[in-house]
């Protein structure tokens, strides 16, 4: 204390927390990387981290896509596809890769522009972008073909190698005439005279019975060149035709009644005579049936009376 009675010193005693000194020791004891003061990096605006242009070609994207859509939902694209076809194969012909050539072996019955269609190849393709499976799989689906191939030959060619099922015979059914192979399998429809010289088989599950038909031909000799067409009738016996005269033939032993018939022939001519029809149903007899002009002279005849009989 001073001499009028004052304490001159400090209020607080060495070392009472409010002490300076005792805080300064206090952060000494602390870890390094608490008493390193943290410095905050200054925070740059967005507009400056962005590359020049950024916002210029956002926007464009933004309006191109809009367009895009626009044009893909007004059918325009599609329509744009049909006639030049996709932007891949497109770029990829600007680039020499179009597709100039395609080699088609084992055509049999269609004809090339057909497997082209039935490929879906033409003009619009590139060889870069063609999908040989998807082109293979389109091929399976035509019935006439058995099995094909699809390869590429770098830069301009699609070789296609198939197999097609053989033809045996056409099919009439309620007016519409179909190509069917040797098991009855519809394999086309008939649409020009490529398959004119096919037999003929006419009526529900005839394509099924072809080959009792063709066995039939075999059996008629001679007489099955002069077959024109083979009716099922009501799906247990067949009906002949040979050049307008129809022969019944028995449900069984119809290759017996066609010998009789082939015999009949060859001693008689009888398919030589005015007849529409020759019935060999009855094992014991023949029945036919006169043309209308024959039988109304064969009715005047009868009418006609006999020599020394009474008039």
């Amino acid at each position: 204390m001073d001499g009028g009675g004052r304490f001159s010193g400090p209020l607080s005693p060495a070392g009472y927390p409010g002490d300076g000194g005792l805080r300064a020791r206090l952060a000494a004891r602390l870890p390094r990387f608490l008493r390193r003061s943290r410095r905050l990096r200054p925070v740059t605006p967005i507009a400056e981290r962005l590359p020049p242009y950024a916002g210029t070609l956002g926007l464009s994207a933004a309006f191109a896509l809009v367009a895009v859509s626009g044009f893909v939902a007004s059918g325009r694209y599609d329509a744009f596809v049909a006639e030049h076809g996709r932007p891949l194969d497109i770029a990829a012909r600007l680039a020499g890769f179009g597709v100039e050539r395609v080699t088609i072996s084992g055509i049999s019955r269609m004809y090339e522009r057909e497997v082209l269609q039935a490929a879906g190849i033409d003009g619009r393709s590139s060889v870069v972008f063609l999908d040989v499976t998807d082109v293979r799989e389109r091929l399976m689906r035509v019935p006439l073909i058995a099995s094909a191939s699809v390869r590429k030959l770098y830069p301009n060619e699609i070789v296609i190698n198939q197999v097609e099922r053989e033809p045996a015979a056409l099919w009439q059914k309620n007016g519409e005439l179909s190509v069917i192979a040797a098991d009855g399998t519809v394999i086309d429809t008939m649409r020009d005279d490529r398959y004119a010289s096919l037999p003929l088989v006419v009526g529900d599950e005839a394509n099924t019975r072809l080959g009792e038909y063709l066995g039939l031909i075999a059996a008629a000799g001679a007489l099955g060149e002069r077959v024109k067409a083979g009716t099922f009738v009501s799906g247990r016996r067949w009906t002949l035709k040979l050049d307008g005269v129809d022969v019944r033939l028995p449900e069984r032993g119809a290759a017996e009644a066609l010998a009789r018939l082939v015999k009949l022939e060859r001693e008689a001519k009888i398919l030589e005579k005015d007849i529409i029809a020759v019935d060999l149903r009855m094992p014991d007899r023949v029945v036919v049936r006169l043309t209308e002009e024959a039988a109304a002279a064969r009715a005047e005849s009868q009418k006609k009376p006999k020599k020394g009989t009474a008039t």
